[in-house]
């Protein structure tokens, strides 16, 4: 069996191509930049620009079994909801998009999942940790959360009229917060859980804590080897989507923020 991880330099990504090398699968991948914190598993590896539809031309093709479509301008909430990024966040996501589906359907590729996000349900499920709503009656009318959310809205759309107009065999997933080992940590683009843990590990014993918000909104997050199976079991499965690979447990900033001090038995205090 062949693969193509499109996105095989991110976090998520990469940990995708170790498990399917771990499967028996010959592993391509591409992106613009190899994995940060470890040598990629891929057998072959290109440093390149989705955005360019040439070289979507080139590399995606019916060799492949599957292909699996993570790539995205995208990063954590210091990167995806100050505003200052938006254009570009849209821009390139849809930009790749375009081009991956586009050669999926020319080339009739067998199998393609494609990863779209919890970003695209309305802000308003995110205030009741007791009924996050993240079922399909919940995302119309649409209210996404941030720019990045109404990218993956427009691209889940897109994938599946593909599916309807050209049989495409696309698979979609709604990722929920997936953290775990080689995930970055600083600079804006890490997710809540690394985050959290920078802030608790730099503060002084007795200092305090910076929560962006009030600190109530809620998050589910999942594990990448839980992550990971929910893939590979939708691309096995005959179920289009969308579905969502989360976590049923929901936790508010404030409660992950406390769990993590006590876990590093530091005295400080959450700063609202």
């Amino acid at each position: 069996m062949k693969a193509l991880v499109l996105g095989a330099g991110g976090f998520i990504g990469s940990h995708l191509v170790k498990r399917l090398k771990s499967e028996g699968y010959f592993v391509k991948g591409i992106d613009l930049k190899f994995p940060e914190f470890s040598e990629s598993h891929a057998d072959e590896f290109v440093v390149g620009d989705l955005r360019n539809n040439e070289l979507c031309i080139k590399e995606i093709t019916r060799d492949y079994d599957e292909v699996y479509q993570l790539a995205a301008d995208m990063g954590g909430a210091g990167y995806l909801f100050t505003g200052e990024n938006d254009y570009d966040v849209m821009h390139n996501s849809a930009l790749i998009n375009l081009n991956v589906s586009h050669c999926a359907i020319s080339q009739k590729i067998k199998n393609i999942f494609y990863s779209s996000s919890a970003c695209i349900y309305p802000k308003r499920n995110q205030t009741n940790p007791n009924s996050p709503l993240c079922i399909e009656d919940s995302v119309y009318p649409a209210d996404p959360d941030s720019e990045y959310g109404w990218e993956k809205l427009f691209s889940e759309r897109m994938y599946l009229s593909a599916i309807r107009n050209y049989g495409l065999n696309a698979k979609i997933a709604r990722f929920h917060n997936v953290y775990g080992p080689e995930g970055t940590w600083d600079l804006g683009k890490e997710k809540a859980p690394a985050a959290i843990c920078r802030k608790v590990a730099k503060a002084i014993d007795g200092g305090e804590v910076e929560v962006w918000g009030d600190g109530t909104q809620t998050r589910s997050f999942l594990y990448i080897d839980d992550c990971l199976d929910g893939i590979r079991k939708l691309m096995q499965s005959d179920y289009c989507g969308p579905v969502n690979i989360g976590s049923e447990e929901m936790v508010t900033i404030n409660g992950l923020t406390e769990m993590v001090m006590q876990l590093s038995e530091k005295k400080s205090v959450l700063s609202i």
